[in-house]
């Protein structure tokens, strides 16, 4: 009997040393960034949007989960100026576009993270735009207070279909491309 009790004690102390816990890395909203780029037959606009908030989920030094929230009331071109810039941000803050009165944020949330290389993560995630979640894929390059990475999004999938050529025939040189890039940097 004592000697089976030796043994559940070293089992048990051995198990526990080999638990990590989970280490949560907040972002630094304002020194982080998510930079815009949509593109249209006859030339394309580029902008940012703020973070709201977001983190970073370790299990010792690896990457195990995730999520994000931006504020798309900060949605800003900075490709123009003036009465222009208004013109496009205002018309990408209405209904044709992300409906940011109705919709104020957006998400992102890890689901699955495959480790791919040294620091480097493929991230399968939920997007949620417009109250819409669909499934991303991208590539994370996480360092040691730092990660970033690029990725496409299909507006269409979250109802954004102004000017699309998936949706809307004899549109010319007013279409506008189905998929927008993202290349976030996250300080933490």
């Amino acid at each position: 009997m004592k000697k089976l009790k030796t043994i559940a004690l070293a089992l048990v102390v051995a198990l526990s040393s080999v638990t990590v816990s989970a280490q949560v890395k907040k972002i630094d909203a304002s020194k982080s960034s998510v930079n815009w780029l949509g593109k249209k037959v006859t030339g394309k606009h580029n902008g940012v949007v703020n973070f709201k908030e977001g983190q970073l989920i370790f299990k010792g030094k690896k990457l195990a989960g995730g999520t994000f929230t931006v504020d798309m009331t900060s949605l800003t071109a900075t490709d123009l100026t003036g009465e222009y810039q208004g013109k496009l941000n205002g018309h990408l803050k209405s209904e044709d576009f992300f409906g940011t009165e109705k919709f104020p944020t957006s998400t992102l949330v890890f689901k699955k993270i495959t480790a791919k290389a040294n620091g480097v993560y493929t991230v399968n995630a939920d997007l949620t735009i417009k109250g819409k979640t669909n499934p991303a894929t991208f590539d994370l390059t996480v360092g040691a207070n730092s990660a970033s990475t690029k990725f496409n999004v299909d507006r269409t999938k979250y109802d954004i279909k102004y000017g699309s050529g998936s949706f809307f025939d004899n549109l010319g040189d007013k279409a506008i491309s189905d998929e927008f890039e993202l290349e976030v940097a996250l300080q933490f």
